[in-house]
């Protein structure tokens, strides 16, 4: 391209791809040259002038006014009403079968209720037809025909629940990570309790940078502040000293095995491979490895270096030299592995990930500290100095204090750390009629932005996952919160009666290996069914588990258990979706060791929807709804077109001392267990169960809560899920605030002022 003095132009890439995507969007509509390709939005007022000062200049060329969404209170509501985009190619086919008037330039639905209700909200487009001359000037309109706006979709949701639990969830985290960062060291082992992981306030440092908080790009730019300058200096001496010892360790030939590297090397060559291996750039075929070679097993045990592996993969074949980036032929294996070395030393120089991990262990070291990353949120105005706590910030250089002050305060976010845990789900639910009341997702995002590209980039890369719904979309294993499901089924089953004692004596040893009770060492000793349930009791329930595995001749058949749970499971609607008119993961029923799944672990995997619906068939006796948001549609006039009832998907049928043995027990939970003292302060009496899941040894708990109010003549359920939230108390700690703000003994002004609440001093043994 030229300009008009036939002089080149110089493109950036965001330039070339704005074009090219104009040129698109033209040929796409070029069989239809009547119509307007829209190739700007939202444009500024001096560009408005500008185009229409020289209009006569740009034939084809015009401005025209449309409307857009404004969405109120979208943070909170944004993961489920979501947002709309235009009209994806691979989706404009089947938009056109439903109303052939659809375009490549229309705005629809992407996410949502918007997505679901499209052709409820999308109206019908007016029609005119024109003549113009030669030069495109109108000569005349006739056939008009006006357009019509869409309908109005009414949701069930509480506008003003939703935003209050929005804000109970974020200061309910801040509370925890407060309570679990530490201003020291810390490290995981084998044997951590994943209820009482500890967060060396470094890693909350580091993640200012890893999760964008702060813009590497503006500290590397000329108007960085001196606090700026002075990180990317240090960051560019240290990249120097890192690249240089990374190309000495690779290109020796006494290579040091990875597990005597330094732990900052050792994550070094570990990226290195990762990066080589990746998808993007393919050139180690893991696919192709012999995972039975002792040079494999030497990897997966540390016990070979980087180039020793990379040697051997060159020679086994597994190493792809022709995605290198060049023409030249390799005579030989250190030519081809010198060539490899500097291609990954050359790419890793622009890699943000990589230097995300340098500034890991530049932090790590206190070569950049605390102090200094603190005060560049101020800089980059992600923090507004109100002058005081920077000032006291510069003279005492105490980070971990000022950090902990922001946190409360919520000027920094759980969100924005991306700390374990940084978000989490809330259902409420009408357990009459299956209408959800509240459907919060934290974190959320400004759907009135989501037409900004860098703002729609930045959601994506985004680590606390803002884009994900944590009610409907993250499925884990449900934990204790699952035992009533296996109390109905052990009472219906006749395997238990009401009175029946099991006695716990810690350890379950009639499967192998053996089950451990919460309280081992100790034990609970004899329990009937509601005090197994109320004392979340392992030994009780694996012990149901394997009756249930006992066919009539009392010979153990696992299948058989784990069909029964299934069974079961299913009854409560957990084979399936809940309902709700929004994207959802399908639910995962246990395949797998019928005492543990009796206890809620095995292969369980459920949203937290899922978890409402099921929890809310025990507070009402029986019914199981196909769970809803949507209350009516209208037309644009008020109009009634359609009124939505949830529907009843099935009805257990229990006795009614088995629904009276199972909510007795729940009420144990809240009035007699380990939840006792967290609830003394609230004033309505609730029924509960209780729920944590270990995924991984080095992380936290997974924290669960079902529970439904008021115990004697239920009227709504309350669930939460906290991903990696330490404990099932946290996760009680939102849910007793949720009942406290639903029955008016706080109010929502008064939430929204709040900074962070107190973590749960209670620990919840489940």
């Amino acid at each position: 391209m030229k300009d008009q003095d036939g002089k080149p132009v110089t493109l950036t890439d965001q330039e070339a791809l704005d074009i090219i995507n104009i040129k698109y969007a033209l040929r796409l509509m070029s069989y239809r040259k009547y119509e307007a390709t829209t190739v700007a939005s939202q444009v500024a007022d001096e560009t408005v002038a500008d185009i229409l000062e020289h209009i006569g200049d740009m034939q084809g060329v015009n401005v025209e006014e449309t409307t857009i969404r404004a969405y109120n209170d979208s943070i909170s509501l944004a993961p489920v009403v979501g947002y709309t985009g235009k009209v994806p190619e691979d989706q404009l086919e089947g938009l056109q079968k439903r109303k052939d008037d659809y375009d490549i330039n229309d705005i629809v639905g992407r996410a949502g209720i918007e997505y679901t209700m499209e052709h409820e909200l999308q109206g019908t487009k007016g029609k005119k037809t024109i003549y113009k001359d030669s030069v495109g000037r109108i000569r005349e309109t006739k056939d008009e025909t006006d357009a019509t706006a869409g309908n109005d979709v009414y949701l069930t949701l509480d506008a003003d629940l939703q935003k209050g639990i929005y804000h109970l969830i974020e200061q309910s985290l801040a509370g925890v990570l407060i309570k679990t960062i530490v201003n020291s060291d810390y490290r995981t082992s084998g044997s951590t309790d994943g209820s009482n992981m500890k967060i060396p306030v470094k890693d909350a440092y580091y993640q200012l940078i890893n999760n964008n908080v702060l813009s590497l790009k503006e500290m590397e730019g000329e108007d960085a502040s001196e606090t700026e300058k002075n990180i990317y200096r240090k960051y560019m001496s240290s990249q120097q000293q890192i690249f240089t010892s990374l190309n000495n360790e690779l290109m020796s030939t006494h290579a040091t095995s990875m597990k005597d590297l330094s732990e900052d090397m050792k994550a070094y060559m570990f990226y290195i491979y990762t990066y080589l291996s990746g998808p993007t750039v393919g050139i180690i075929k893991e696919d192709a490895i012999d995972t039975s070679s002792a040079e494999y097993q030497a990897w997966k045990a540390d016990e070979i270096s980087l180039r020793d592996y990379l040697y051997y993969g060159i020679a086994n074949g597994w190493v792809d030299t022709t995605k290198l980036g060049t023409s030249s032929k390799y005579s030989n294996a250190d030519d081809t592995f010198e060539a490899l070395v500097a291609y990954s030393l050359d790419k890793l120089k622009d890699d943000r990930n990589f230097t995300k991990k340098i500034y890991r262990y530049l932090i790590n070291d206190d070569v950049i500290t605390g102090q200094e990353l603190c005060l560049a949120l101020y800089d980059q105005g992600v923090l507004t100095d109100n002058g005081q706590d920077a000032a006291e910030l510069r003279a005492t250089g105490d980070a971990y204090t000022f950090l902990i002050k922001k946190l409360s305060s919520l000027e920094i976010t759980p969100a924005q750390l991306a700390l374990s845990p940084c978000n989490a789900g809330v259902v409420v639910t009408n357990d009459k009629t299956g209408e959800v009341l509240a459907l919060v997702s934290y974190p959320g995002y400004d759907n009135n932005r989501i037409g900004d590209g860098t703002y729609f980039s930045q959601l994506q890369a985004d680590l606390s996952l803002p884009l994900y719904n944590n009610a409907t979309q993250t499925r884990k294993a449900p934990g204790s919160t699952f035992k009533p499901i296996t109390a109905v089924a052990a009472l219906e089953e006749h395997v238990v009666t009401m009175d029946e004692s099991i006695t716990c004596t810690g350890i379950y040893t009639d499967v192998e290996p053996p089950i451990k009770c919460w309280i081992y060492p100790g034990q609970h000793g004899p329990l009937n069914i509601v005090g197994g349930i109320g004392n979340s009791c392992n030994y009780f329930f694996a012990d149901l588990g394997h009756r249930l595995s006992m066919d009539a001749n009392g010979v153990y058949s696992p299948d058989l258990g784990l069909d029964v749970l299934r069974k079961y499971a299913t009854m409560f609607g957990l084979d399936h979706k809940s309902g709700v008119e929004i994207a959802e993961l399908d639910p995962q029923i246990s395949k797998e060791a019928p005492e543990r799944s009796a206890m809620g672990q095995g292969s369980h995997a459920y949203t937290n929807v899922q978890l409402s619906r099921y929890v809310a068939a025990i507070a009402n006796r029986g019914t199981v709804f196909e769970l809803s948001l949507l209350d009516k549609t209208t037309d644009s006039e008020g109009n009634l077109i359609q009124d939505y009832t949830p529907k009843i998907s099935s009805h257990i049928d229990a006795a009614a001392s088995t629904w009276d043995t199972v909510q007795q027990g729940m009420r144990e939970v809240i009035a007699n267990g380990s939840s006792k003292r967290l609830f003394t302060d609230l004033e309505v009496e609730i029924a509960a169960k209780t729920g944590t899941a270990q995924e991984a040894r080095n992380k936290p708990n997974h924290a669960f809560f079902i529970s439904y109010a008021p115990y004697d003549n239920p009227e709504i359920c309350v669930t939460v899920n906290i991903p990696y939230g330490y404990s099932s108390s946290n996760a009680a700690n939102i849910a007793k605030n949720v009942y406290k703000y639903y029955y008016g003994y706080t109010d929502l002004e008064s939430i929204i002022n709040a900074g962070a609440l107190d973590a749960a001093k209670v620990n919840i043994r489940d």
